[in-house]
């Protein structure tokens, strides 16, 4: 047998008709020995592939005890806790990293991510969107959208409230992984998927779509949208925003650099290096035309953004007279303060 990609325990939730709508993976791996794959072999007849196994009390028990001989104390107490429980199991034994082919699946690669297991774009999640289902995020739980009003009646007879936080595809973040060493202000705006780095401080209007994240330490109060990924010591101030490579209908990865500030309101369409600055307000899409200065602040040549991405040192402004978007070598890079990010 040989090595896994990745295995996880996991405890989810069916609809009515048993399909899935979410799995929780409390303790995810990443490459798994070989003697882990060799018990689930054993114990649940695992031969190979990409494979979600429901499992009933008695696999459990059996790869509870074949985990224990294989030497994986870790993962065989994982599956004991998990025979007390009435909720639906799943086994998920990944052997190769593959497009997701079910909600089990899926679930897990974007735990991988928020355990910081792997980095955005550091797992296949080709077709997630329409492997994942469209669910109703209550105080409850998931519960399937053609389920929600007769769920919602039978609360209002029973003198209860089902409050529905959200309609999506993605739950948030910290109902499955809360990593170390962060700060989220508003933990609705952290989506399932997301790569929070240690030292990270998400402000309330800081946004993080899934497959995009911060290395960390790092202060957002802007959005990174789906792909980004922000380097350590950057900044992205209040309203700014990061365009994502799903939004933007192209296939460039657009990441910002270390020791990096967006202002307020600013945004970007072009990854950037390290140590650049974009003036509040300004938003640079590849075909912005800017202005080339030296140090004399004398125009050296006019191109498009595109044509500076990715590299460092970069100061992107507006001229205030001629409204002329200007680029000149950043002699300053962000400072943030050590105690704020400490997140102990």
């Amino acid at each position: 047998m040989s090595n896994l990609y990745s295995f996880g325990l996991g405890v989810g939730t069916h609809n009515s008709k048993g399909q899935w709508l979410e799995v929780y993976y409390p303790k995810p791996q990443l490459n798994p020995s070989a003697a882990l794959a060799a018990a689930a072999n054993k114990a649940l007849g695992y031969s190979g592939g990409n494979q979600a196994i429901a499992l009933d009390n008695s696999q459990l028990a059996a790869l509870a005890a074949a985990l224990e001989a294989a030497g994986e104390a870790d993962q065989a107490t994982l599956a004991r806790s998990l025979q007390e429980s009435q909720r639906p199991l799943v086994a998920t034994l990944l052997s190769e990293d593959a497009a997701p082919a079910s909600v089990p699946e899926g679930y897990l690669k974007l735990q991988l991510i928020s355990h910081r297991l792997v980095k955005p774009h550091g797992t296949n999640l080709t077709g997630l969107f329409g492997t994942l289902p469209n669910v109703a995020w209550t105080n409850l739980g998931a519960i399937d959208l053609d389920e929600l009003p007769e769920r919602q009646l039978q609360a209002r007879l029973q003198g209860e409230l089902l409050d529905v936080d959200c309609v999506d595809k993605f739950p948030k973040m910290t109902n499955y992984v809360v990593p170390k060493g962060v700060r989220i202000a508003h933990t609705a705006r952290v989506r399932l998927g997301a790569y929070i780095g240690e030292g990270t401080t998400i402000m309330h209007e800081g946004f993080v779509n899934f497959n995009a994240g911060t290395e960390g330490p790092g202060m957002i109060e802007g959005r990174i949208s789906a792909g980004v990924f922000v380097g350590k010591g950057s900044d992205l101030g209040g309203g700014c925003s990061t365009m994502g490579t799903l939004s933007g209908g192209g296939n460039i990865i657009i990441s910002v650099g270390e020791e990096c500030l967006l202002g307020a309101n600013a945004g970007i369409g072009i990854p950037l290096g390290d140590r650049c600055t974009v003036e509040a307000g300004l938003y640079i899409t590849a075909g912005t035309k800017v202005i080339l200065l030296d140090d004399g602040n004398n125009e050296v040549e006019q191109l498009k953004a595109r044509e500076l991405a990715g590299k460092s040192d970069l100061l992107f402004r507006r001229n205030s007279i001629t409204g002329a978007v200007e680029c000149k070598t950043n002699k300053s890079a962000v400072a943030l303060n050590a105690e704020l990010h400490a997140n102990n």
